[in-house]
């Protein structure tokens, strides 16, 4: 591995990019709960999600419990719940730069609330660039080196992309835990890695054209663990090899970048690119249309 920045020689835009809607990115908030609270930054309005219908005007700064009645989901007003007359609504705030809140979290984009079974399930819609956002400083501690996390940037924005509709039939694409890659909404954002996020902004790691989902981890202990040693998939770019962490304690799966590694590397004066040339193998560099 050498010591230089690697250049992106092979930049181009993904087709896949373009059947992607203009909000790029579902992630699952809250699965079946009997409650929820829905709130906004600033003047916000909830849409039956079917019809478009415009149903209410949420105050700013302000709780609202909703719930499931008769199999719609009902709004608590001045201490008087009202049914919406719908099971799937949208809260969307009035510009871009205001926020929704739920999960006593604020987030970008718009809420999306569904019941079923008698059980609701609150969605986080947005942009995948602002989910980036709330991704890189959820998954690695803000202190480290600014290219390690621009390394955690592209790798999380590889995985997302890889992992569209991962979960659809439930109505989203990602959890917001680990299970997936957690994601703690604008609540978490901090200028550092919002700064990484920017400055690959649309980067993703491809292998023979098709974006991976690029595997990451704590750490390996040593050594990372090949995808085909982990599960039954022997996925060709996911290779054992040191992962620079020796001394710290195994927590993952081993597979992919091990983010103590990454950080280490960084330190060493490694950057981004050569980092994940390191972790992942035989793989190149695209940047996706938006």
């Amino acid at each position: 591995m050498k010591k230089v920045l690697l250049q992106l020689f092979f930049i181009f835009t993904l087709s896949i990019i373009s059947t992607l809607p203009s909000y790029a990115i579902r992630v699952g908030l809250e699965i079946d709960v009997k409650q929820s609270y829905l709130g906004a930054s600033a003047p916000a309005v909830i849409y039956d999600a079917q019809s478009g219908e415009k149903l209410y005007t949420i105050e700013k700064m302000k709780s609202y419990p909703i719930k499931v009645h008769d199999d719609k989901i009902a709004i608590k007003i001045k201490n008087k719940y009202y049914d919406l007359g719908t099971d799937y609504i949208r809260l969307k705030p009035e510009t871009e730069n205001d926020f929704v809140a739920a999960k006593n979290r604020w987030y970008r984009g718009e809420l999306i609330v569904y019941s079923y079974n008698k059980k609701l399930t609150v969605i986080n819609r947005l942009p995948l660039e602002l989910y980036l956002l709330g991704v890189v400083p959820s998954e690695m501690p803000v202190s480290w080196n600014i290219e390690a996390l621009k390394a955690q940037a592209i790798a999380a924005r590889s995985y997302a992309l890889a992992n569209i509709n991962k979960r659809g039939s439930r109505g989203y694409d990602l959890l917001d835990t680990p299970l997936d890659q957690a994601y703690g909404g604008a609540s978490v954002e901090n200028g550092k890695t919002n700064l990484a996020v920017s400055q690959t902004k649309g980067v993703v790691i491809t292998y023979k054209g098709k974006v991976i989902p690029a595997y990451y981890h704590a750490s390996s202990g040593g050594r990372t663990v090949s995808s085909g040693a982990a599960w039954a998939t022997d996925m060709p770019y996911l290779k054992s090899v040191k992962s620079y962490d020796d001394g710290i304690k195994k927590n993952g799966h081993g597979v992919g970048m091990s983010q103590h590694g990454a950080n280490n590397l960084a330190n060493k004066g490694y950057g981004a690119y050569d980092i994940l040339k390191y972790f992942y193998k035989d793989v190149t560099f695209a940047k996706i249309s938006r």
